[in-house]
């Protein structure tokens, strides 16, 4: 049987059942069946919207480069971010990608006006008295390692806080860190593939 969990992964947890790193995984939070994996990743330092699935098909599905899912970032970064610069992110940038240039697709970055109802992280991001930072939205359809911190660190606003919100039309809703629900794979494949 085909199931089909969404989570918020917290920070500074592995996107993975098992380690022989002494490091916090996904099986110090989530109880679900052995043949259930990660579908994609969230970076350790990353949080966020991670779904958790046995359908071998899906995964496949929602990893293909050609498939162009939108996935969208709440990312809180150093300084006082610009429309120069989400101009930039907006239009691709060069990043390194396995020791190689690369240029990233183009993305829609909104700069935010406040900061995003978002859980308290822990621990939190360092406070600075005298050094602002933003909140911007970045959807991307692509995927590369680390590719949203090294895209705000190329335009000269590197990232502090990065929450994955939205994988196509499944957002975190009100899940807090930890949290988990099962969705039914009708569901799933309408709010990814509207099928």
């Amino acid at each position: 049987m085909k199931r089909y969990f969404i989570i918020y992964k917290p920070y500074l947890v592995l996107s993975q059942f098992t380690s022989q790193l002494s490091k916090k995984t996904l099986a110090d939070f989530y109880n679900v069946p052995k043949n259930v994996y990660p579908v994609g990743r969230l970076d350790e330092d990353s949080e966020g919207l991670l779904m958790l699935t046995n359908d071998a098909q899906l995964n496949q599905r929602l990893l293909q480069p050609a498939a162009m899912h939108e996935r969208e970032y709440l990312v809180q970064v150093d300084g006082l971010f610009t429309e120069e610069a989400a101009k930039q992110l907006s239009a691709g940038t060069t990043i390194t990608v396995h020791g190689k240039s690369y240029n990233t697709n183009t993305c829609l970055v909104t700069v935010l006006s406040e900061e995003p109802a978002l859980p308290l992280r822990n621990p939190p991001v360092r406070f600075r008295k005298n050094i602002p930072t933003s909140w911007i939205s970045i959807v991307l359809t692509e995927g590369k390692n680390r590719q949203v911190r090294k895209m705000t660190a190329a335009v000269g606003f590197p990232t502090l806080r990065l929450v994955r919100c939205r994988i196509g039309n499944i957002t975190l809703g009100q899940l807090q860190p930890g949290d988990m629900i099962e969705m039914p794979r009708k569901m799933v494949y309408k709010k990814l593939f509207n099928e």
